[in-house]
């Protein structure tokens, strides 16, 4: 199964996000920032990424401006995850493949997961 890369400096939000990944099959490695985002996606080739905006070091913006530059991940989708700055993602198609609200619908985001993966394969 496919493996998602899950970049948040809130670590409840990564772990809770992560198991009900997990429990749907998907494998799943987290970052707490966008500059350790960017330092995981070599070593473990991630299929989708889902990011936070608001982080420490490298924002979400910052950090999906990175990915999209890189021809190894450039073709990643990306899913970002935020609050009040969801308008700013919302206005970068360019950069982010969809842009779900915190405080998240878990079903919402398998759901979307699953329509990413497949429209990339």
């Amino acid at each position: 199964m496919a493996t998602i890369l899950i970049v948040d400096d809130e670590c409840s939000f990564a772990e809770t996000l992560g198991f009900a990944l997990e429990d749907e099959g998907f494998t799943v490695v987290t970052a707490s920032n966008g500059r350790r985002g960017l330092e995981l996606l070599n070593r473990e080739r991630p299929s989708l990424i889902i990011t936070d905006f608001m982080m420490p070091v490298m924002d979400g913006l910052e950090f999906a401006t990175s990915v999209r530059a890189l021809p190894s991940a450039g073709h990643l989708p990306i899913i970002l995850m935020s609050g009040a700055q969801a308008y700013i993602g919302m206005s970068r198609s360019d950069l982010f493949d969809s842009v779900l609200a915190k405080p998240f619908d878990i079903d919402l985001i398998i759901t979307e997961v699953r329509k990413l993966l497949l429209a990339a394969h």
